[in-house]
């Protein structure tokens, strides 16, 4: 397949911006700035591109993640995790995720291959050279004058010199998959059992003849579960979206149950669900999510971060305050990321250049409000501010529009749909069984224009 990558864009500006990570999104923002004809230095703290797709069999000393002093690990993934979406609508816009030579063919691919999908990515489009690895971003923060912003920043592992620059713009990829949100459980200081989170997972094994509570509904807990119930003497799943009778038996599953949330735990062993059940457990594993996080960041005070609403962000990239020299890839989640990326990393790199407007300050605050407002009238909490399942293509096409592109492709969207109706049907067997064949045939007529 020959090279997706086109010319730099002539463009009135040409700055010099950092990016802090080299996963996704980092990768993608990098390409495009560069594009623009902007000077681009991007900073990874670990060796390798790839951010959470980079896996590890390490864990943290702390199995919770609360501990500010534990050995931080970034990678979240567990060594069985296949994808929740089919590749052909994961890929880059212009850069499709399709089987290349010795690779892992299948249509949910696991882990290593979508590694794989971005380590080609970057070097096909010669990111490597742009990138410093093994480098940790300290500090950013905006010179006394607040034109430009320094960046600080220094080798892992080297507690010596510190480098300090300065920089027109940075824009944040670092991710939102290491710093875990954990459940409130009443009584739960006095239970004796073992606690962890997903992020410290990796595989089964460990779990064997034990009972473990498993807390969450989302594609980890689903997944997780399957794959501990291999090796466990017993499976709780509890969620508070659990519908229909429950406690009840997962199907195909002879030790797995569903409930509804915990209700407190007790001093000696047992934790008694909503539904009124009670069962004595040995691990209670929480699948709950993560917080956002930028210990690196100071704004005095502009950014906060309240029940994991990023905020003021507009359109979930720019602070109006301090925009367009900072900005924010990769905030929304429930999507299909890597598009979603690109285009975000499409719109900044323009506007950094003066092609793209952004609206004054004052009307961007009063459409962050009005965001505010919707999520506040739907009944929802604060952190699911930057939950757009409901609206991600429209935010997509509006990108699109905004950068003088069409919009994202009917089949891409025609896919997830039926991926998220087989994958409700069929939990345990979608990735291997789908109706949507037609789809996947107009998907490679269109990558083959792309060549």
């Amino acid at each position: 397949m020959t090279s997706f990558a086109s010319r730099p864009i002539l463009s009135p500006l040409h700055l010099r911006l950092a990016v802090v990570g080299a996963g996704a999104a980092g990768l993608v923002a990098a390409r495009e700035l560069r594009r623009e004809g902007h000077g681009v230095v991007v900073f990874e703290r670990g060796n390798s591109v790839g951010g959470t797709w980079v896996y590890t069999p390490a864990v943290e000393s702390d199995p919770l993640g609360l501990d500010p002093a534990r050995n931080i690990v970034h990678s979240s993934l567990y060594h069985s995790l296949r994808t929740n979406l089919p590749r052909e609508s994961m890929g880059f816009l212009d850069y499709p995720f399709v089987p290349r030579g010795g690779g892992d063919a299948r249509r949910f691919p696991g882990h290593e291959e979508v590694l794989r999908y971005l380590e080609n990515f970057a070097e096909e489009f010669g990111l490597l050279e742009l990138i410093r690895f093994g480098t940790e971003v300290e500090r950013v923060e905006r010179e006394v004058d607040g034109k430009r912003w320094i960046v600080k920043s220094g080798e892992m592992g080297n507690n010596g010199d510190k480098k300090r620059e300065v920089y027109d713009g940075v824009v944040v990829c670092n991710g939102h998959f290491t710093e875990p949100r954990i459940a409130e459980i009443s009584g739960i200081e006095a239970w004796p059992g073992k606690q962890m989170h997903s992020h410290n997972y990796r595989e089964p094994e460990p779990f064997l003849d034990q009972v473990v509570i498993i807390i969450g509904s989302s594609a980890s807990a689903v997944d997780i579960s399957r794959d501990v119930a291999q090796f466990a003497k017993e499976v709780h799943i509890a969620s508070r979206s659990t519908t229909g009778t429950i406690p009840s038996k997962v199907p195909s599953y002879e030790n797995m149950w569903f409930h509804s949330r915990i209700e407190r735990a007790e001093a000696g062993g047992s934790v008694v669900f909503c539904d009124g059940s009670l069962v004595y457990a040995d691990v209670i594993m929480h699948c709950t999510g993560y917080k956002y996080h930028f210990p690196f960041l100071e704004t005095n005070g502009v950014l906060t971060v309240d029940d994991n609403c990023v905020g003021p962000l507009y359109k979930h990239v720019f602070l109006p305050q301090l925009a367009p020299f900072l900005s924010f890839i990769g905030i929304p989640w429930k999507v299909i990321p890597f598009p979603l990326l690109e285009l975000q990393s499409k719109w900044v790199a323009g506007i950094l250049s003066g092609r793209i407007e952004l609206p004054s300050e004052e009307e961007m605050i009063k459409d962050v409000k009005a965001d505010y407002d919707k999520v506040e009238m739907k009944g929802w909490p604060k952190r699911y501010t930057h939950n757009v399942s409901d609206f991600q293509f429209e935010y997509d096409d509006w990108l699109a529009e905004q950068c003088g592109l069409p919009p994202v492709e009917d089949w891409r969207k025609e896919m997830y749909v039926a991926t998220s109706e087989n994958r409700a049907a069929k939990p345990e067997t979608y990735r291997n069984e789908w109706d949507d064949d037609h789809l996947v045939e107009l998907a490679y007529n269109f990558f083959e224009k792309l060549v």
